[in-house]
């Protein structure tokens, strides 16, 4: 597992979640992008251009750990070939990309965003994009991808994604954008097996921060400009987390490890809210039960999980 965080962030930020991913048996790798951490914010093109080729080193650079010993300890146990991209804001704008979700030409020709033509290298129709694409990543996870909010990519550029995705965003999003924004990605991929979780009325921030640390709370702190990037106005950080790590579990366990009965943590109603809670006195499920698995009475109010199929909009 690739853990790619947003523009500026640093490789603590979804820690909550690579420590999840890791108890569960996964290897998790957790970057600090050049030029888009805290300590380090340069240009943002920088941050476009590089997003998804650093993304790619780090996946070369552990396949080589798994067959050298430099006394990491993880020789022989690294499986390059079934590997997964989780992606926060600029992270899984790189998710997306590295996916095949090539940029569109209008960004590629906007000078702000692409200096000298720059992200013509990620480009849409570029057979060097196209070949740079790694048949090692199976699976990818895009929580607030941003960037369709501002034409990075068109439908004919999000036809290439062809390996299962899951989104999560929040409806309310004004960084990333919902619709247009993050879902409108969702909608356009329609070559992939896709999922995407909405929380209703949740911003930017919606399930991959960590809670604030306390660095960032402390009144008059250096850090506590940087406490908008953590919080949400409605969601409690906890709970978000929490909700991320089981749905990643679940599409995880069926798309990485194959596991049949993942099905039943993800083929829900649509709506949490429209789930009808129906158990017995000893409190197993009766058969007009269909509330979310995993979710106790009235605890998926707020959420929306989606599923397209390869070809379905």
């Amino acid at each position: 597992m690739l853990i790619s965080h947003g523009y500026p962030g640093n490789r603590f930020f979804l820690s909550h979640l690579g420590e999840n991913l890791a108890s569960k048996g996964y290897v998790v790798v957790s970057i600090d992008h050049t030029d888009s951490t805290y300590s380090d914010q340069g240009a943002f093109p920088s941050t476009l251009y590089n997003r998804s080729p650093d993304q790619f080193f780090v996946l070369d650079s552990m396949a080589r750990l798994n067959v050298e010993d430099r006394g990491t300890g993880l020789s022989g146990m690294i499986d390059a070939d079934k590997t997964t991209l989780i992606g926060y804001s600029m992270g899984a704008y790189g998710v997306v990309n590295s996916l095949g979700g090539g940029l569109s030409a209008n960004i590629v020709k906007n000078a702000t965003f692409s200096p000298g033509n720059i992200l013509e290298a990620r480009a849409a129709g570029n057979p060097a994009y196209t070949a740079s694409l790694d048949p090692r990543v199976k699976a990818g996870v895009a929580i607030a991808p941003w960037g369709m909010n501002y034409g990075f990519w068109d439908a004919e550029g999000l036809k290439g994604i062809k390996t299962p995705i899951f989104f999560m965003a929040g409806s309310k999003d004004t960084v990333a954008g919902y619709s247009p924004g993050s879902h409108t990605i969702f909608d356009l991929a329609i070559n992939a097996d896709r999922y995407f979780l909405t929380f209703e009325n949740g911003s930017h921030n919606a399930a991959a921060p960590i809670p604030a640390p306390k660095e960032v709370r402390a009144k008059g702190s250096p850090g506590a400009k940087v406490a908008s990037h953590y919080l949400d106005a409605v969601w409690d950080n906890v709970r978000m987390n929490n909700i991320a790590q089981h749905f990643i579990t679940a599409f995880l366990s069926k798309y990485i490890k194959g596991d049949p009965s993942s099905d039943s943590w993800l083929a829900l109603i649509e709506n949490g809210a429209d789930g009808k809670w129906s158990v017995d006195e000893k409190g197993q499920p009766k058969p007009d039960h269909t509330y979310w698995k995993g979710f106790g009475n009235n605890q998926a109010v707020g959420l929306k999980l989606e599923h397209r199929l390869p070809g379905a909009r």
